[in-house]
C-alpha cells in the first residue's frame, strides 16, 4: 500500500487499496459484499443544484450487479425546468469513482453520484454535469493544458442566541471556542467530506457574525485543495449536502445565500483555477506569474460580465456585490488586493527558507512551493450552480489563451492600488462593471453566449434557457423599489434562503 492511500480517509480507498479513478464495477461489489452493505443510494444533481436521491435494497448479486450496470430511468422534466414531460426520460448512470460510504445512513450504504444519458444511451447534452465534463475536453483538445480548481465555500450558522461569550460583530475571522459556537459542525462537515472523497486545506470561522431577533448568525469557510476540474464540482455539491444533514442533526439551520441582511458579510463561492500541463502548474514562469497564467487571467475578465449568470444566479446576489466591500464591482484583476475580481494570492517564491527561521533545529530545505500558486475568481456566490460556472471559467481559460491580445488586455485591467481612494478615482473610472442585477446579468450571457457554445461545450437551449431566467427576474431597478425597506428586504432574503 501506497503511503498516500494508507492516510486516505476514505474507507473504500483504503479497503480496496486503489484511488478512486481506479474503481470497477467488480471493486464495488467486493467491497459491498465484504462489508456488507445492505443499500445503494443513486445521487444525482437536479436544477434547484440539490442533490437528489434513489434508494436501492441489495435483494442478491444479481440485482446489485444489474443496478452497477444499466442504472435507471428518472423523470427528467421533474429535474429540469427546461424539459418537457412528453420526452423526458433519462437515464441516471453511476460514476464508480464517486462512490463513498454514507456517513449518515443507520442502514450501511454506499452512494454513488451519477450522470444522465438519453433514450438513445448517450449522454444528455444539457445536463449541466456534462457540459462541465466538455469543457475540460475542449480545453485539453485545443491548448494541451488541463484545468484544477477549488472552491471556497461560505456558510451562516445560524441558532438560538446564547449570551455567553459572543464574538464581536463582524469580527468573527479564524475565531476559536468559545466565541466561535458551531466549529464542532465545521470540524465534523471535514471529516465526513474527507471520508466521502473530498479533498480540503483547511476551515475557519469567516468574518460574518452578528446577532439579530435573539438569533446568532455566524460564518464559516471551508477550503479545498486544488484537483481535476470535474472532481472539484462533485466535492462541492457532497459538501453542501453534508453540511445541510448535519445542521439538521443539531437543530440549527445553515444557508449559502449570499446576503442575509444589509450591513453584515455576505457569502462568497470564490473558485481558485490552475493549468496543468504534462503533470506541472503552468502558473509559474521563473518565480513570476507566467504569461499563460496572465492569458487565463484575460480570459475571466473579459467574459466575467457573463459569468455571472452562472455564479450569480438571484436577486440577493447583487445585494452583496456592491462597492467598497471585499466583494467585487470592478472587473480588473491585482495581487493579494481582496477588492479585485481575480486575484492573485500570496504566493511561495520558492527562496524563502521561513521554516527554517521559525525551526532553526530543521535541515535547509528544497521544496518546490510553485504548485501552490493559483489565480482566484472572486464574485461567484452560494447561488451558483456549481457545475455551469466552472465550465464556465474552464471556456474563459481557454477563450483568454486564445485572444490574441491577450497579455495586453490584462495588462490595461491590473490595478496595485485601492481603486476606491479618491486620488485612484481615474484608475476607477476606465474600468468596466460587472453587472449589478439577474437582468443585466441575463443580457450579458445573451451578447457573449457564442463563445461559449464554441467547440459544442455549452448548448444554445441551456444558454437561452438561462438567459429567460435571469431577465424574468425584472430585477434592474431592485435596489431603488427596496429602498432600504427592510422587511422587504427580509421577504427577498426568505425566498432565496437556500439557495445553491
Amino acid at each position: 500500500m501506497s503511503r498516500t492511500i494508507e492516510m486516505n480517509p476514505n474507507p473504500l480507498v483504503q479497503y480496496l487499496n486503489k484511488y478512486p479513478h481506479e474503481f470497477t464495477k467488480a471493486d464495488l461489489i467486493k467491497y459491498i459484499e465484504d462489508n456488507d452493505i445492505q443499500m445503494v443510494n443513486f445521487r444525482y444533481v437536479g436544477w434547484d443544484l440539490r442533490l437528489k436521491t434513489l434508494n436501492f435494497v441489495i435483494n442478491d448479486r444479481s440485482h446489485l450487479d444489474a443496478i452497477l450496470t444499466a442504472g435507471e430511468r428518472v423523470d427528467g422534466s421533474s429535474l429540469f425546468s427546461f424539459m418537457e414531460a412528453g420526452s423526458s426520460d433519462l437515464y441516471i448512470i453511476p460514476r464508480y469513482k464517486t462512490a463513498f460510504l454514507n456517513p449518515f445512513s443507520d442502514i450501511p450504504a454506499v452512494d454513488i453520484l451519477c450522470s444522465y444519458y438519453t433514450k438513445d444511451g448517450v449522454p444528455f447534452e444539457s445536463s449541466p454535469e456534462f457540459i462541465l465534463r466538455k469543457s475540460h475536453e475542449a480545453l485539453k483538445e485545443t491548448t494541451g493544458y488541463s484545468f484544477e480548481v477549488m472552491g471556497e465555500l461560505e456558510y451562516y450558522v445560524i441558532s438560538e442566541k446564547d449570551d455567553l461569550f459572543l464574538a464581536q460583530d463582524q469580527k468573527g475571522y479564524h475565531e476559536s471556542s468559545p466565541f466561535c459556537k458551531w466549529g464542532e459542525i465545521r470540524e465534523r462537515a471535514m471529516q465526513y467530506i474527507s471520508l466521502c472523497g473530498g479533498y480540503i486545506k483547511y476551515s475557519h470561522a469567516e468574518v460574518g457574525n452578528f446577532t439579530k431577533d435573539n438569533f446568532i448568525y455566524e460564518q464559516n469557510e471551508i477550503e479545498f485543495l486544488p484537483t481535476n476540474l470535474e472532481d472539484a464540482a462533485d466535492q462541492l455539491i457532497i459538501a453542501k449536502w453534508i453540511l445541510r444533514t448535519l445542521a439538521y442533526e443539531y437543530g440549527v439551520t445553515v444557508t449559502f445565500a449570499p446576503k442575509i441582511t444589509v450591513g453584515k458579510a455576505g457569502s462568497g463561492l470564490h473558485i481558485h483555477t490552475k493549468l496543468i500541463k504534462d503533470g506541472k502548474t503552468a502558473m509559474i514562469s521563473g518565480d513570476s506569474l507566467s504569461d499563460t497564467a496572465k492569458k487565463a487571467i484575460a480570459g475571466y475578465l473579459d467574459l466575467a460580465p457573463s459569468l455571472t449568470a452562472f455564479g450569480n444566479t438571484n436577486p440577493t446576489s447583487y445585494f452583496r456585490l456592491v462597492p467598497h466591500q471585499e466583494a467585487p464591482t470592478n472587473i480588473c484583476w491585482g495581487d493579494r488586493n481582496r477588492s479585485v475580481l481575480v486575484r492573485v494570492p500570496l504566493g511561495w517564491s520558492g527562496k524563502n527558507n521561513m521554516i527554517k527561521h521559525a525551526n532553526p533545529q530543521e535541515p535547509d530545505i528544497d521544496f518546490n512551493f510553485h504548485d501552490k500558486q493559483t489565480v482566484e475568481f472572486r464574485c461567484p456566490d452560494g447561488s451558483a450552480d456549481v457545475h455551469l460556472l466552472l465550465a464556465g471559467l474552464t471556456v474563459a481559460a481557454r477563450h483568454g489563451l486564445e485572444m490574441k491580445n491577450a497579455l495586453q488586455y490584462a495588462e490595461e485591467r491590473y490595478v496595485d492600488v485601492n481603486i476606491f481612494e479618491d486620488e485612484n478615482k481615474e484608475t476607477l473610472n476606465k474600468l468596466d462593471q460587472l453587472p449589478t442585477s439577474c437582468y443585466e446579468s441575463g443580457l450579458r450571457l445573451e451578447a457573449q453566449k457564442d463563445i461559449y457554445m464554441k467547440y459544442g461545450v455549452f448548448t444554445e437551449n441551456i444558454l437561452d434557457w438561462f438567459i429567460n431566467y435571469l431577465k424574468d427576474f425584472d430585477d434592474q431597478n431592485l435596489r431603488a423599489e427596496l429602498n432600504d425597506d427592510g422587511d422587504k428586504i427580509m421577504h427577498m432574503v426568505n425566498t432565496y434562503f437556500h439557495c445553491g
